[in-house]
């Protein structure tokens, strides 16, 4: 396993971590491979019966790798972004496709295809340190999956989506984004506590309760939805708009902190 997957077993708890700490976490082909591997295999592991989801250093995950040549894996046209596109919905939905809980563990920034990806969790729990938010559409590019009207409702996901402001952990709690808040000194002991309680559920119960649940949401048209999303979405992230070749052009004279931090500027 790659140092940047790592996973330890505490009873039948698994405990999964994020380890790109120097990255801020994010998400890139190689590393996507990785962690759907994991999933797998503690998927199929009999003695593991819940699972953790978290991350090494402050943040859990700043999204999608800006500085990973996706251009040159996928090609800059609709078909190469649609392709992108899939793949990466197809990576956030391995909490959700596994059959067995996941829970989610989030301290830091929580952004983007990393928000994704918790919310793909069964449960979440956040550190009172966390923010969440999908500003991917700032740079004129689309979420992989777009999940989030889902789980909080459309007219909050659009008032998110529209603007890729984010909010904190309370916020994200009221909106039924997070289940539950801590202090970030309690927050894995409190995460623990509920893996446990779960661990001691039969794992025939937890799996079909899960799998009910998941499949009450697909009937009413969840993957569809999300199917739709990337189709769509593959034609943002192939248009230059002119936000876009803005971006580029300040990214190209100054380099892309430069670049993210000039249009972060301009929703202050």
């Amino acid at each position: 396993m790659s140092s940047e997957v790592l996973c330890g077993i505490d009873g039948k708890v698994a405990t999964v971590t994020i380890n790109r700490a120097s990255k801020m976490n994010s998400i890139n082909p190689p590393f996507m491979k990785e962690l759907s591997d994991t999933l797998r295999g503690l998927d199929d592991n009999p003695d593991v019966s819940v699972i953790i989801l978290t991350s090494a250093g402050p943040h859990f995950g700043a999204g999608y790798d800006l500085k990973y040549a996706w251009g040159e894996t996928y090609g800059r046209g609709p078909m190469g972004a649609r392709k992108m596109l899939k793949d990466c919905a197809d990576f956030e939905f391995g909490p959700w496709d596994c059959s067995k809980p996941v829970i989610a563990m989030v301290r830091g920034y929580c952004l983007a295809g990393s928000c994704e990806l918790a919310m793909m969790c069964c449960i979440t729990y956040a550190s009172d340190t966390a923010m969440f938010g999908e500003p991917e559409i700032r740079f004129s590019t689309a979420p992989p999956a777009v999940i989030m009207p889902w789980i909080i409702g459309l007219k909050r996901t659009r008032e998110l989506l529209y603007t890729g402001d984010m909010i904190t952990a309370e916020e994200a709690r009221d909106f039924g984004m997070v289940n539950k808040v801590f202090p970030d000194d309690r927050l894995e002991e409190e995460t623990m506590r509920y893996a446990r309680r779960a661990s001691a559920i039969s794992l025939e119960g937890l799996q079909t309760t899960k799998a009910s649940i998941n499949q009450g949401a697909e009937i009413a048209g969840l993957r569809s939805a999300i199917t739709y999303g990337v189709e769509v979405g593959g034609i943002l992230d192939s248009a230059e708009t002119e936000q876009y070749r803005q971006f580029e052009a300040v990214k190209k004279e100054k380099g892309l902190s430069a670049a993210i931090r000039w249009r972060e500027s301009q929703f202050e």
